[in-house]
């Protein structure tokens, strides 16, 4: 399998629709509901707790306001062990995933960890991925970027939110590849903690450009401090995001959306789980929720409960095929 095919395969399955929602369970309530966010502050994990947070309040879907706390390290995989290891029961607790979870959980970078320890819940949307510069920069397009890589890949640091071989590191390398860069092995990435980390030291002068999302950037982009040079998305984006140009329009056909969603303790409750699938069912499903998706670039994804457990496992599936296809993982 090519990895064409794969990158196409994990484009349509980004964008699957879902079936009917079910009655909110009524046997569980939490009592502190809290969110862990698995990296610090500013970046997408941050960004889908504080958010679906703030949104199951506003809709009466939780009893009292969601706690996020930021636990960052290991690309992820602090939070995750913590959750398995320490607070597998917690009827409480839910926590941001994407598809930089699937690719870690794909590489075998939780030691010890597999998908199969916690439940997962269901999903919010779909982020597509951006590479952005800083607003000074003699860079203005994607492919003048990838020129600059061409001629001395290591003139060019490019940082992200996730580890090395990590879902912002698969999507730079996916662009490089398509843009002609033969060895994409020789791309300079550096990861950080978050995406907020990896924007400060872009502004500080120590990377060339940044590999995130489009949820995580917008702050950046809001205030003036970064230039967005492509989203990887198949066509333009509509409302505030319209002038974005893709890198298909650029001539550089890479495309890479970023799933959002939760996962909960393995043991967790039958009700309790019922519960969270079907808050965040009807969440997604309100007026609020739409208005959130538009005004952060998200593209629909509705996925719930079993059918969400099943959209994962194709997902690790993939990038591991992915991963071992470009020399990432053996």
């Amino acid at each position: 399998m090519t990895l064409t095919a794969l990158r196409r395969g994990l484009t349509a399955a980004a964008l699957i629709a879902c079936a009917p929602l079910s009655a909110l369970a009524q046997d569980f309530t939490p009592s502190n509901p809290e969110c862990i966010a698995p990296a610090n502050p500013g970046g997408g994990w941050d960004f889908t707790c504080r958010q679906v947070g703030k949104s199951l309040q506003d809709e009466g879907l939780i009893p009292s306001t969601m706690q996020v706390v930021n636990l960052s390290g290991g690309g992820g995989g602090v939070a995750f062990a913590e959750v398995v290891n320490k607070r597998n029961d917690d009827n409480d607790l839910i926590v941001a995933a994407s598809s930089a979870t699937a690719t870690r959980l794909a590489q075998n970078a939780f030691p010890g960890n597999t998908m199969d320890q916690v439940r997962w819940l269901a999903s919010v949307g779909a982020d597509y991925g951006v590479i952005a510069v800083a607003k000074d920069s003699e860079i203005n397009t994607l492919p003048k970027l990838m020129d600059k890589m061409k001629a001395d890949p290591k003139s060019v640091a490019i940082g992200g939110g996730s580890a090395v071989g990590g879902w912002d590191h698969l999507k730079v390398l996916i662009a490089a590849q398509e843009a002609g860069i033969e060895d994409v092995r020789q791309v300079k990435y550096i990861a950080f903690a978050g995406g907020g980390e990896a924007v400060t030291q872009l502004l500080a002068g120590s990377l060339q450009a940044f590999t995130g999302d489009l949820s995580e950037a917008k702050g950046f982009v809001d205030s003036g401090d970064i230039k967005v040079l492509a989203v990887l998305a198949p066509e333009r984006l509509g409302g505030e995001f319209a002038d974005i140009p893709t890198a298909k329009e650029q001539g550089i056909d890479a495309i890479g959306a970023n799933w959002r969603g939760f996962y909960a303790p393995g043991g967790m409750s039958d009700a309790a789980y019922d519960y969270w699938v079907d808050a965040i069912a009807k969440l997604y499903a309100s007026d609020e929720w739409k208005q959130v998706m538009e005004t952060n670039g998200l593209a629909p994804l509705d996925l719930h409960g079993a059918e969400f457990q099943a959209f994962v496992q194709e997902s690790v599936n993939n990038i591991t095929a992915l991963s071992k296809e470009i020399g990432i993982i053996q």
